[in-house]
């Protein structure tokens, strides 16, 4: 009997190994889904692909799973960047779930000159990429980074990794994506906060060697619209779909 629910855990993952639950995850497996002894459960560590496991210890406040056999190997994303600056709270948290299912292997909230939020709960986000994968059948969780300042960002730059910088002032170049650069070259975006990127911003990004400046259409999109617009460009163009 194939696992309908899906777990994210911490443990190494093998044949016949088993996997402690702490109190939150059996919490979710026997008080609110009630399984019992033998019922199966999908899990994955974001390292050793997905393994069908069976419940040997149900309790309020623990538990144990073993692993019997694996169901699907490891799948790596691309090795895209996804930075955007942190809005709203619920906006936020869609923008990190939505990298997560499009195929972010990183995600960096970034402070611009004009973003809203100067602050985040890193480990709550990160607890939203973790379920995004749950839900979406991914093997791989993205890391979700600390807040911090775009300028220092750009300052440490490594070689060799493009930028697609999503810029609403320009119009017309997303289709030089495919053409510009090699298909598994190392890629960032960067989508811009509610107020837009300041000149000084702009006239860096523009200047910046590896940036490649493209437009998402002819209208101005909100944030969390424009990180899957870009990321689902990107995909088409240069990614893994």
């Amino acid at each position: 009997m194939s696992a309908k629910i899906r777990l994210y855990v911490e443990h190494p993952l093998g044949a016949g190994q088993s996997v402690p639950l702490d109190r939150d995850q059996a919490h979710y497996l026997f008080g609110v889904m009630r399984l019992a002894d033998g019922a199966p459960v999908a899990l994955f560590n974001g390292r050793d692909g997905e393994w069908q496991a069976g419940v040997a210890e149900a309790g309020k406040r623990g538990g144990t799973l073993v692993c019997q056999e694996q169901s699907k190997p490891l799948q790596l994303p691309p090795d895209l960047w996804l930075m955007f600056a942190p809005i709203k709270k619920a906006r936020t948290d869609f923008i990190v779930e939505k990298a997560a299912e499009m195929g972010a292997a990183r995600i960096l909230p970034v402070q611009t000159e004009f973003t809203n939020s100067e602050r985040i709960r890193q480990d709550r986000l990160q607890a939203h990429a973790v379920e995004a994968a749950e839900q979406c059948g991914g093997t791989y969780v993205p890391d979700v980074a600390e807040l911090q300042k775009l300028p220092r960002l750009l300052d440490q730059w490594p070689a060799g990794r493009e930028l697609m910088f999503c810029d609403e002032a320009e119009a017309g170049n997303t289709l030089q994506l495919a053409a510009e650069t090699q298909k598994n070259a190392p890629w960032a975006i960067l989508i811009g906060p509610e107020g837009g990127f300041s000149e000084a911003e702009r006239k860096r990004l523009h200047n910046h060697p590896q940036s490649h400046v493209v437009s998402l259409g002819p209208r101005i999109l909100r944030a969390d619209t424009a990180a899957v617009a870009a990321m689902t460009l990107w995909q088409q163009a240069l990614g893994d779909w």
